[in-house]
């Protein structure tokens, strides 16, 4: 029941995120509109590259962090089945 609820709420959000993708494309600077319409094909290919060249570099880092994060993602687990606190040892292995 839980697992359908949460299922029906994250369903309904990736619905109302694609409904407003086409408003967010609308918002387009009209002075850089204007700039890019009336510059030459020379710079148009410059305003392409310089998209590309803002785009790319974080992209592949923000691939990079994920495929990290993926590769360890069970370095800190335990693996006795005890649970541990924060500190990292198991609360039977506390002395007083």
């Amino acid at each position: 029941m839980r697992v359908s609820v949460r299922l029906s709420h994250l369903a309904m959000l990736g619905l109302l995120v694609l409904s407003l993708a086409p408003l967010a494309l609308c918002q387009n600077c009209a002075l850089c509109y204007t700039q890019a319409a009336s510059s030459g094909s020379r710079m148009i290919e410059a305003l392409r590259s310089g998209i590309l060249i803002l785009i790319v570099p974080p992209t592949l880092m923000s691939v990079g962090v994920v495929f990290v994060a993926y590769a360890k993602r069970n370095q800190f687990r335990n693996t006795d089945g005890g649970e541990q606190d924060a500190i990292g040892s198991a609360p039977s292995d506390l002395l007083l």
